[in-house]
Order: structure tokens, then sequence, then C-alpha cells
């Protein structure tokens, strides 16, 4: 008996065609996230970063759902974390971070080899009236220079923020906001939308935009579905940028809020 060997046509990418796109999520280490296809095998797609025009290839297990329409920005999705590395793409691996034992809450093992020695008898240390005073401006003095020096790094790293989110408007409630926020945390800290706008297509990327004009400035979340959407960003009644949030892969939405047009909604 002879059997016929079946040939299966790639995932269907090249209705791509130039448009460009972004992944979802983004890639790790790589923080403009708007690509061209260049090339698409049967294992791998090869993309182009439309900003840095760095080429990499991702492989074909990799991808997962794309976004069947063009509007409000095409969407590759990405069944895993990727992070670039190396010049290639590999799976994220999120490193864990070992905390310290709290005070009381157990030693770590002995490694000694030798006996630990007795402890030296505590001396009772007597001091002046006149030490004592001076011991006290020295202790004065050196609490002056630790609250000048943490008041100091504060000024210094609000005056770094600060430039990273443009804004015109008085209200900056928006600031408060971060990518864990949901719709219920979102109406929690700025109180009902006056619109609530969704783009609900089967199967690809969901877009939600909330319109509060006693603030003048819509709210952007983005998720695959009504019960699962994050906070990525804020924008005026113009679609100009007024802040952006970085996400736990790494980088910010800055790039993905920007590519969304207020008409597409």
């Amino acid at each position: 008996m002879v059997y016929e060997r079946m040939s299966m046509p790639p995932p269907p990418f090249e209705h791509l065609g130039t448009h460009s796109f972004s992944f979802y999520p983004p890639i790790v280490n790589i923080e403009h996230n708007e690509w061209l296809l260049r090339r698409a095998t049967w294992s791998e797609m090869l993309v182009l970063n439309v900003k840095t025009q760095q080429e990499l290839w991702i492989p074909r297990r990799f991808l997962g759902e794309v976004s069947r329409v063009e509007d409000p920005v095409l969407i590759v999705g990405l069944s895993k974390e990727l992070e670039y590395k190396g010049g290639k793409v590999w799976p994220h691996q999120r490193q864990v971070i070992e905390m310290p034992l709290a005070v009381g809450g157990g030693t770590w093992p002995a490694q000694e080899s030798e006996p630990r020695a007795e402890p030296a008898p505590v001396v009772g240390i007597r001091l002046e009236p006149g030490e004592k005073r001076i011991w006290k401006l020295i202790g004065a003095v050196m609490l002056l220079i630790v609250f000048t020096g943490v008041l100091a790094l504060l000024t210094s790293r609000e005056g770094r923020l600060r430039p990273r989110t443009t804004y015109s408007n008085r209200d900056d409630a928006f600031l408060a906001l971060r990518y864990s926020d949901d719709i219920h945390s979102i109406v929690l800290k700025l109180g009902q939308p006056g619109e609530d706008r969704f783009r609900d297509v089967p199967g690809e990327i969901q877009y939600r935009a909330l319109w509060y004009p006693q603030r003048s400035y819509f709210v952007i979340l983005i998720g695959t579905d009504r019960k699962d959407m994050h906070y990525v960003g804020a924008v005026d009644k113009d679609w100009n940028l007024l802040h952006s949030v970085p996400i736990p892969s790494g980088g910010d939405t800055a790039s993905l809020v920007r590519g969304l047009k207020q008409k597409r909604f």
C-alpha cells in the first residue's frame, strides 16, 4: 500500500503585505514595537523593525492569532513572551529573586569549618556631660545630611521622570493608573466615564476607550476579550499621547497607543 505525503500550507501571514504591525505581547529588550514582514518560510518569519531597521527571525511555533483587519492597528499575537538576547529571540524566563530572611525568621545553614568563637564581653562606656553634647550634635548633623540627601534624590528623580509624560490637562489623575489596572479599578480611581467605546471583533485583540469629558481625555485598554483587558495609556481629545506605562515583559506601551486612531472606535 502506498501512502501519499500531503503538504500542508504554512500559516497565512502573506496578507500582512507591506502593512506595518505590532507584536502582542511586545518582545522584551526591544523598545520600538512596529514591524514589517520581509520573508515567510515554513518554519520562520523574517521581520524588520521600522525604527531601528533591525531584522529578526521569529519561529512560527511562537506565532499566534493575526488581526484580520488593519484598524485600528494590525496585531500579530505571540503564543509566548519572547525576549531579544544574543541576536535572537528566546522564550522569556522570569527571574526569581531570593529574598533575605526576616529578623527572627531563622538562620541560613552554617557552613563554617571551625567553631564560632564566644562573643567578646560588653564593656560599658561612661561619657562625660560635655562628650554627650558633642555626640548629640554629631547625630543631629548626620540626620540633617541624610534628610538633605534623600530630599535631593527625590527631587532629581521627579525631574527625570516628568518629561516622559507630556500633557496639558490640569487633571492628571491618570498618572495613578498602571498596566495591572482593569475596567473595575479604573472606575474606582476615576469614576464612571461619559462614553465607553468598545471594538469587539471575535478572535482578535480587543480595544476599549473610556472618554471622561470632565477630564478631557480618553483612557485606553487592550486585551483578548472584555474580561481580560489592561490599561495601556491615556490620550487627549485630539488623540495626543498623555501617558504610557511599562509592561511586565519589558518596554512600555507608548508606540502601541500612538498607533491607535480615535475614529476607529
